[in-house]
């Protein structure tokens, strides 16, 4: 249980030697056999740690580090020799539940965590036991109880104990490799690749009425420079604020929060035009003049803001386009054929819009198709794109778009980020995955300033209006098996969809409040705590009231028992745990009869016969009781 979780991240021949040492082990048990001696582990030992380092080309890190601990655990188990080795194991593979958590922190990690310690629990407390043994159910079920007691004081500590950032030690460099999302640059392909995974990218909460799907644009990179195949960003500094562009609202702000999930970018997210920054804990946001939203640093862990945003805006909207050089440079010696056609619409219309319109006319009238597995594209991939594949996914289409605009002599970028998103009608967030990823364009024209145009619609609609499963499922023959395995296809089963959104409500409740406990939150939880009992000193009067009560309870409790009686409680309980409990209806003498049957140490047996004979003879013989009795009743119980 504690080995298991981590085989879907570590190398094949880890988990492979991990199994075949643990079968050895079996093996060992089962035939009674010996352990195998340091002569042999040893060199084992180093084999799998130099293996570790060209696995890895290191010893330390996350990976390294997990591996190596996974290797010696498993090892660890072939060489138990003492009492003391058992529990080197245990607490060995303790810490290696927490090592879960770098890989993982869902609930469902969580959960599998909470029965490894009980499994850990269970068997430690295996190990107290001698002669007699409970049957495994009971166990478990003290194991649980041990779990059950601790877990109040665990929640406790959690919410009220200072927060820090961060873990206590220090984080592995790797720890949070692999989580990746939208690049800065866009070639044929990345965004197609980028829709197969159904990851989570952030969840929002809106606040007032939401607009509708096909409004949900959010803006993540803007890229403006081509080299003939691959879109790259501009380079250019970011600012601190937006001040200093050009931007006109109509209409009121729509207000949300948006969780962002952890990253190993520092993109950030909103919805259209954001009317401010957000603000971070312990980082700092930053917007581009392209309006692109950033942080300072890299955002490797759970990030929630709040913001506002207009979808009604102008951008730009100014008589001329400064740096316009740079929204029409297009490089030499590619997509000649592109080129001239471009510059043919140019020529023919003088009006911008007008040749907006020309070039989606003729992606709507043209066999040109929308699918996740276009053909591969040659050096000039926008002139095989347009005039011989006509197949493509929305990168393709947004780039053809922006080439054809610029030869024509409109500015125009690209812009990549999400489009949509499934509202969850069980907590009613609105969760937007990597397969919502798109690209698309914006063209410059004067008076209006930067018009966001969506190419993609104009080939497929739905993809905008209803999202992508709904786009793909228009063209069956070239999905029919790849949209089955990804849940593309259209038809939906209305239970299974029951299911998925509330396990998505608990998951998103999970990352809400558990993961997402920062200290700024937990200060706010604080105050809000300082503001119903008016004040600190009066929940530290209250829980000081509530001890001593707790305390002169006990104490009255400890002076009405019986010292004898309370002796031979112990005495019971004790034997219990050797698994020979007394019986509701047997009393001392017959209880002291069956144990002289039972199979415990000859010197325990004759120790509880002797205690339970004196405390038969102090309850129901007419002398007095002997002076020294508890002491003596004391002496026994400590030998048994």
């Amino acid at each position: 249980m504690v080995l298991a979780p981590h085989a879907g991240h570590l190398p094949l021949w880890v988990s492979a030697l991990c199994g075949l040492t643990l079968l050895w082990r079996a093996v060992a048990t089962l035939r009674g056999t010996r352990m195998p001696s340091a002569l042999l582990l040893l060199p084992m030992s180093m084999a799998a740690m130099a293996g570790v380092f060209m696995s890895y080309k290191t010893l330390f890190g996350r990976d390294a580090g997990v591996a190596m601990l996974v290797l010696l655990v498993a090892f660890k188990m072939l060489e138990m020799h003492a009492r003391r080795d058992l529990f080197v194991v245990i607490f060995l593979s303790f810490f290696l539940v927490l090592t879960n958590f770098f890989y993982s922190q869902s609930i469902f990690t969580a959960l599998m965590m909470i029965a490894s310690i009980i499994a850990l629990l269970t068997a430690q407390l295996s190990f107290q036991f001698t002669g007699a043994v409970p049957p495994l159910g009971r166990r478990l079920w003290m194991g649980a109880r041990v779990f059950l007691m601790a877990a109040p004081l665990a929640i406790v500590l959690f919410v009220l104990f200072p927060r820090i950032q961060g873990p206590l030690w220090g984080m592995p460099s790797d720890a949070q490799g692999g989580r990746m999302g939208l690049s800065n640059s866009m070639a044929p392909g990345n965004m197609s690749n980028l829709a197969q995974s159904d990851d989570p990218v952030f969840q929002v909460r809106f606040l007032d009425p939401p607009p509708s799907k096909a409004q949900l644009y959010w803006r993540g990179v803007v890229l403006g420079e081509f080299d003939g195949r691959t879109w790259t960003k501009v380079r250019r500094a970011p600012r601190g604020a937006a001040g200093q562009i050009s931007m006109h609202v109509r209409g009121p702000a729509i207000r949300y929060q948006l969780t962002l999930e952890p990253s190993s970018n520092n993109w950030l997210f909103a919805l259209d035009l954001p009317d401010r920054l957000p603000d971070l804990e312990d980082n700092t946001a930053r917007v581009s003049d392209e309006l692109e939203l950033s942080a300072s640093y890299a955002l490797d862990k759970r990030v929630r803001y709040d913001m506002s945003s207009h979808i009604d805006y102008s951008l730009g909207a100014t008589p001329e386009l400064a740096e316009r050089w740079r929204w029409l440079d297009l490089p030499d010696g590619f997509n000649p054929q592109a080129l001239q056609a471009g510059a043919a619409i140019g020529q023919t219309m003088r009006d911008p819009e007008q040749r907006v319109r020309s070039v989606l006319t003729m992606f709507t009238e043209q066999p040109f198709s929308y699918t996740l597995q276009p053909p591969l594209l040659g050096r000039n991939s926008v002139d095989d794109f347009l005039f011989k594949t006509r197949s493509g996914f929305c990168e393709h289409y947004a780039s053809a778009f922006v080439v054809l605009m610029r030869a024509a002599g409109v500015p125009a970028r690209v812009v990549m980020g999400y489009q949509g998103g499934e509202f969850n009608p069980i907590d009613g967030f609105l969760a937007v995955r990597q397969s919502e990823a798109h690209a698309w364009a914006e063209v410059w024209i004067a008076g209006r300033g930067w018009v966001r145009v969506d190419p993609t619609a104009a080939v497929a609609p739905e993809r905008v209006q209803r999202g992508l499963s709904s786009a793909l499922a228009q063209n069956p023959p070239a999905f029919a098996g790849l949209g089955g395995l990804l849940g593309l296809s259209g038809e939906r089963n209305a239970l299974l969809e029951q299911l998925r959104f509330r396990y998505d409500a608990i998951n998103n409740g999970w990352n809400q409040w558990v993961l997402n406990y920062t200290p700024d939150r937990q200060s706010g939880l604080l105050d809000s705590l300082k503001l119903s009992l008016a004040h600190w000193r009066t929940l530290a009067i209250l829980a000081a009231i509530g001890a001593l009560l707790l305390l002169w309870r006990a104490v009255r409790l400890r002076r009405g028992t019986d010292p004898v009686d309370a002796l031979y409680s112990a005495l019971c309980r004790r034997m219990s745990q050797l698994g020979m409990a007394r019986t509701a209806d047997e009393g001392p003498n017959a209880y002291a009869a069956r144990l002289a049957q039972g199979t415990l140490a000859q010197d325990k047996i004759a120790a509880a016969r002797r205690f339970l004979a004196l405390y038969s003879a102090h309850k129901y013989s007419a002398r007095p009781p002997a002076p020294g009795l508890a002491s003596t009743l004391k002496s026994l119980l400590n030998n048994i």
